[in-house]
């Protein structure tokens, strides 16, 4: 499993997302509208929108804040405009991070970027220095304690997933954009409960980080997912669960 995955999955066993509901509100509203904006309030039509809002219901946001958020995107609410923007860029021991955020100012949001990067032994890259290792993918991930290994499988091949993976915690469905939505709702009308379920970059290689490079990667991680700008952070570590779970215990 990618760093990425496993810090998604860490983070929601903890509560980590029950503790930042607020924060995740917002940053789901922003997306709501901003993804209306450019497609339109119509979730047949618009796919962005309509796994904005799915997400959305998955954090239970109540229905009246994302009908409100569309009606900004349409216009028919007044509300701030978004401009998206992807950085690139290195983390402790060469990590590539990619960070995508909808900010009303680019430039403070620049330069908090870069600051952070900088506070935490990564830097700033340029455009496509990191992207090229990474695609865009459907991802579905479960407790493997949770549920049956051979049937999350079945299901997810018979769907149309590309790959499914698993190791000694987690199983991971990997899905084509066009195909998340179809996969996941197999296992919604089965009843099996995901612990993620997103639109993810997936990277193809990793790199292998421990002791105080993997402590120091999290902590830029926390940083960074914490600014009211930035909607995603992606990165090919690998840490392990186990040393994941010391890291974090307590936050």
């Amino acid at each position: 499993m990618s760093g990425h995955s496993k810090w998604s999955s860490i983070k929601h066993k903890k509560g980590a997302a029950d503790a930042k509901r607020g924060k995740i509100f917002t940053k789901l509203i922003k997306e709501i509208t901003t993804a209306t904006r450019i497609g339109g309030g119509d979730q047949e039509s618009n796919a962005r929108l309509r796994v904005a809002v799915a997400q959305a219901k998955t954090e239970n946001m109540p229905k009246d804040n994302i009908d409100r958020a569309i009606k900004k995107g349409t216009g028919a609410l007044e509300g701030e405009s978004y401009e998206e923007y992807t950085y690139e860029g290195y983390g402790p021991g060469g990590v590539a991070i990619l960070i995508e955020v909808l900010t009303d100012n680019k430039k403070r949001t620049t330069a908090e970027i870069r600051h952070t990067l900088s506070r935490l032994n990564g830097n700033m890259g340029e455009a496509g220095c990191v992207s090229w290792m990474f695609n865009k993918k459907g991802y579905i991930s479960f407790d493997k304690k949770t549920v049956d290994e051979d049937k999350i499988m079945e299901l997810a091949l018979e769907a149309g997933a590309e790959d499914v993976t698993a190791d000694e915690n987690e199983i991971e469905v990997i899905t084509d954009i066009s195909d998340f939505e179809k996969v996941k709702k197999v296992f919604d009308s089965n009843g099996i409960k995901y612990t993620v379920s997103e639109i993810s970059m997936i990277p193809q290689t990793s790199v292998k980080l421990d002791g105080k490079n993997a402590e120091t990667m999290l902590k830029l991680m926390e940083m960074l997912e914490d600014s009211d700008d930035v909607q995603n952070v992606y990165a090919n570590f690998d840490i392990s669960f186990e040393e994941m779970e010391r890291l974090t215990s307590g936050k």
